[in-house]
């Protein structure tokens, strides 16, 4: 254990945020949001860091906490917690660590297990990223995601989202600007298919205009032709003289 680097709550914490947010492919939650160290109340549970993913597709969809750890006292007092007992933030749940501080025969019933490693890496040891890691197929992805999911505590999770949301600042003059944004990207595409049609139509004028100059360059040489052709029949011909004779 000498040769693991001591990291710092906060850094492991900066870390756990980071992995919420990494995709499916990439051995994480794929959250479209998340955060450290927020309450679900004002006498609630104060996760590490938890993330949340919206994409309209319930199987995959909902909340994952990371409680991070960076001493063995501090993993077996966690056990103790009312939460750990009885209900508890997220669909999906891990302990961080340092790498090797916790086994995956260690923890509470469902939970997975993060390791990171002296560089920063997160290394999925237990709990559903570990079965994503190894799952060959869609059908094996979904079903690791449903023996990994766990009833949460929508209240607490509902007053963090209320809560982060109303530190952005007026909801609806956000809605309003969002929807305005949105209208002008719609026109601002819609002038772009325009623009877009219109450099074609000159491309092809242009390719026309390139070609026109050959074409009369090929019946001037052409013409050029005949004219010399000409000439030199009328040089190999006879010529009579103005008093009728040949010359």
């Amino acid at each position: 254990m000498d040769s693991v680097k001591q990291w710092t709550h906060a850094e492991l914490c900066a870390i756990a945020v980071k992995w919420l947010k990494r995709p499916n492919s990439n051995n994480g939650h794929g959250c479209h949001v998340a955060v450290s160290e927020v309450r679900s109340g004002w006498t609630g549970e104060i996760p590490d860091a938890i993330g949340f993913r919206q994409s309209g597709y319930t199987p995959s969809d909902g909340s994952v906490v990371v409680e991070v750890k960076v001493s063995r006292s501090d993993f077996l007092a966690d056990r103790k917690k009312p939460h750990r007992i009885e209900g508890g933030l997220g669909n999906w749940r891990y302990f961080m660590c340092p790498e090797g501080m916790i086994q995956p025969d260690e923890l509470p019933e469902g939970w997975g297990l993060l390791w990171i490693n002296k560089r920063g890496h997160v290394k999925p040891k237990a709990g559903f990223a570990h079965a994503l890691a190894g799952s060959k197929n869609y059908r094996s992805h979904q079903d690791a995601m449903a023996a990994f999911r766990q009833e949460s505590d929508l209240l607490g999770e509902q007053f963090i989202l209320v809560k982060l949301y109303s530190r952005i600042g007026d909801a609806e003059e956000l809605n309003q600007k969002m929807r305005e944004a949105w209208a002008e990207r719609q026109q601002l595409a819609k002038r772009c298919d325009q623009l877009r049609e219109e450099v074609r139509s000159l491309r092809r004028d242009l390719r026309v205009a390139r070609q026109r100059p050959a074409n009369e360059l090929d019946e001037l040489t052409e013409s050029f032709g005949n004219l010399n052709a000409n000439r030199e029949s009328t040089r190999k011909s006879p010529v009579r003289s103005w008093a009728g004779g040949e010359s």
